[in-house]
């Protein structure tokens, strides 16, 4: 009944408030009407002819070097940058674009991994009655709808919960969400809807259940980030955009202007990064698209120009899947220092973030340990106290770099821009600063407009509206099954491969190694628990794809998943890389030695090594240290204080189990503290302190000692599989 009473009154209260927005999104609808249905058909309107297969990277340097001058030159291969070259390419410029180090390598494979319009800024712009904010809002749920239209098999609607703990916020909420669903209008993906108590409960099972009132759920989009960088960048490639990746701008090129006798940019000196050869490539129009790096690439046009970027590091952290359910995110509106904080289903994982505070500009953002803690203490705040958060479960952690900006053409240049900017300098550097990913074609748009404009340059209107992105042509819901049916993939495999690469799944499936398996018949893992094939490493070449962290991180998202399952697919990845792209024995180990070094600092698997050190605190009660020396010493026979392989194959081979001595060298690295060769009894009990504490989870030796211990004498399986359990 009080349930009943709550909404009829957030029905009362909301009423004025959404008969208000609904007349003003009638008018920005109205005013739109005209242009939506001549955008509509955009994508029909395209004249240039798409290639069925992209160039090689080899033959996209050549185009670079070789072509006499681009209208066109983007820097920056992030989702703003492709973008701009597949807008420019898709008008009939012929366009080029430079990226130092990989596609997507930089702020765009590190987001949220939502598309949305963004629920906060619309109640900012209703509070303070920012019409500018509520056009971006509503210019973010049109860009949500297009980017789930053109690239279906990377994105998905996904409904996200709020729960409401107190009676008072469920008609403020409410109205707020259904506000949020009146200005998507007919681009609204589906209604949310008000849950009691019971029925969230049963949905999120997870969630803290003192106190609550009921919750709302509401509808915004989910995708692979990276990957949906990619398929930009690759239909670019394909309309023939000379687009390249390790292509470093040195400096800009500069000619002077007859008529007016002022320099203008006339291109870049750029340098090949894998080969270092250094080369010219002269365009009518330039166009910084740097990201963070926005101001770096303006004062190589004019060392004076004040900064215009205000970085802002956000970090996320991966957790195991049982964290959420499967197709529930969840939204914590206000934590304890008033951010936002996502927690939502991604890759059969869950991920958590993110936080917003000021940084210096770095190509190696890495996250500490405060940010991740902050992340724990807000979802502990919204999980049942039937669930122990624990920081051993932290599987992978990250920091992006947003790029806010100030406006350079606003009268208070000190006021941060929420949407983006587009600049032209005086020597005509275009430059599109600011933003965020669901925007990222408008931005794009906007960018090539203003270049058309300002370089005179002959094109007619956008063409992207509706633009399939590379594997949504003939992409289908069902069309895993016929991998199934036609290779004999594992269905887990077949899924993966469809939601990644869509209608090229094909290609993938066709290079797939035979298992000799009665099933499957071909696809071989490169670790067991995730869906990942040796073929997309072969064909990741094919994608540009030119170093091992290329491959971790963005062709397959391993290492933003699992950094422990990463390192432990590293070795088979860069073999067969190394076969692909002719490496030698010294190529090869740098290669691996980079990833690490990627996955230790950038990835948070340095942090799991701050968790258990060999100065870690043992907080053990006596009952406890005296149980884990009985089993140590089960294993130390001999009473040396320390256990080696040997030690370990002894007392496995009592109870007639056999495990290679490779896993078991593997399984004592991980608590072999001060790498001595050997697990002594403080590193033991340290270890199985952290475990207690929460800090480190899913440890090998732990798992197989006690097994030992439980079952000594009788033979049994012991699991010696890299566990779930995080860093």
């Amino acid at each position: 009944m009080a349930f009943q009473k709550a909404v009829k009154g957030t029905v009362l209260i909301g009423g004025g408030a959404i008969a208000t927005v609904f007349g003003l999104s009638q008018f920005s609808q109205y005013r739109n009407k005209h242009g939506t249905f001549v955008n509509v058909q955009a994508a029909e309107a395209v004249t240039v002819p798409i290639k069925h297969n992209f160039p090689t990277r080899e033959e996209q340097i050549l185009a670079l070097q070789t072509t006499p001058e681009f209208d066109v030159l983007v820097i920056g291969g992030g989702a703003t940058g492709c973008g701009c070259a597949l807008d420019a390419v898709t008008r009939g410029l012929k366009t080029a674009l430079l990226e130092r180090d990989d596609f997507s390598s930089g702020t765009s494979s590190r987001s949220t991994k939502l598309i949305h319009g963004g629920v906060r800024y619309l109640q900012k712009a209703i509070m303070k009655l920012d019409f500018e904010q509520y056009r971006m809002v509503k210019e973010a749920l049109q860009e949500r709808a297009n980017l789930l239209e053109i690239a279906p098999h990377l994105s998905a609607p996904l409904p996200i919960m709020l729960p409401v703990y107190k009676w008072w916020q469920l008609p403020y909420y409410w109205v707020g969400i259904k506000l949020y669903d009146i200005v998507a209008g007919s681009q609204c993906l589906k209604s949310s809807y008000v849950l009691s108590k019971s029925r969230a409960l049963e949905l999120f099972p997870m969630l803290r259940k003192d106190k609550l009132v009921g919750a709302i759920v509401y509808y915004d989009g989910q995708h692979n980030d990276a990957r949906m960088n990619l398929a930009i960048a690759l239909t670019a490639a394909r309309y023939g955009a000379a687009t390249a990746n390790y292509a470093e701008v040195l400096r800009l090129l500069k000619t002077t202007d007859p008529g007016s006798g002022k320099e203008r940019v006339c291109g870049a000196r750029c340098r090949d990064v894998l080969t270092g050869q250094e080369f010219d490539v002269k365009a009518k129009c330039v166009i910084n698209a740097t990201g963070p790096f926005t101001d770096s690439v303006r004062k190589m046009d004019d060392q004076e120009v004040p900064n215009i970027c205000q970085p802002s590091a956000g970090v996320h952290i991966v957790m195991p899947g049982y964290y959420s359910p499967d197709n529930m995110g969840l939204l914590d509106p206000a934590t304890s220092d008033g951010r936002v904080i996502f927690f939502l289903p991604w890759e059969k994982m869950t991920i958590a973030g993110t936080t917003d505070s000021p940084t210096d500009v770095t190509s190696h953002p890495i996250p500490t340990e405060e940010d991740i803690n902050f992340i724990l203490n807000e979802v502990r705040n919204y999980l049942s106290v039937d669930v122990e958060v624990r920081r051993g479960d932290v599987l992978a952690a990250w920091s992006g770099i947003r790029p806010l900006v100030t406006d350079p053409n606003s009268k208070d240049t000190q006021s941060i821009s929420r949407n983006h900017v587009v600049t032209v300098s005086d020597s005509g550097l275009v430059t599109i600063a600011g933003g965020k990913w669901t925007t990222y074609r408008a931005m794009a748009q906007d960018t090539i407009d203003a270049a058309i404009q300002a370089h005179d340059l002959n094109a007619g209107s956008s063409k992207t509206i509706g633009l399939q992105l590379q594997g949504a042509e003939d992409w289908s819901p069902t069309l895993y099954i016929r991998l199934v049916q036609d290779y004999g993939l594992e269905s887990e495999v077949a899924q993966h491969l469809a939601s990644t690469y869509g209608d090229k799944a094909f290609e993938v499936a066709k290079i797939a190694q035979v298992t000799g398996k009665r099933w499957p018949i071909v696809g071989k893992r490169l670790v067991s628990e995730f869906p990942y094939i040796e073929a997309e490493v072969i064909y990741g070449v094919k994608e540009y794809a030119r170093t091992a962290v290329d491959m971790i991180s963005r062709r397959t998202r391993l290492a933003f998943l699992n950094v422990q399952a990463a390192e432990e697919a590293l070795p088979r990845i860069v073999d067969i890389m190394g076969k692909e792209l002719n490496w030698s024995e010294q190529k090869k180990k740098e290669e691996l030695e980079a990833a690490k070094k990627f996955l230790y600092y950038e990835m948070g698997y340095k942090v799991k090594s701050d968790q258990l050190t060999d100065s870690s605190e043992i907080t053990l009660v006596p009952s406890d240290i005296e149980r884990y020396k009985k089993r140590f010493h089960m294993f130390d026979k001999d009473k040396k204080g320390f256990i080696t392989i040997l030690d370990v194959q002894r007392v496995l081979e009592s109870i007639s189990v056999q495990i290679d001595e490779k896993t078991l060298h593997d399984i004592l690295n991980e608590v072999d503290l001060n790498k001595n060769g050997q697990v002594e009894l403080i590193e033991f009990l340290q270890l199985m302190s952290a475990i207690q504490k929460g800090h480190v989870s899913g440890s090998r030796l732990a798992v197989l000692m006690k097994t030992a211990e439980e079952n000594l004498g009788q033979r049994v399986v012991i699991p010696v599989d890299r566990s779930g359990g995080g860093l």
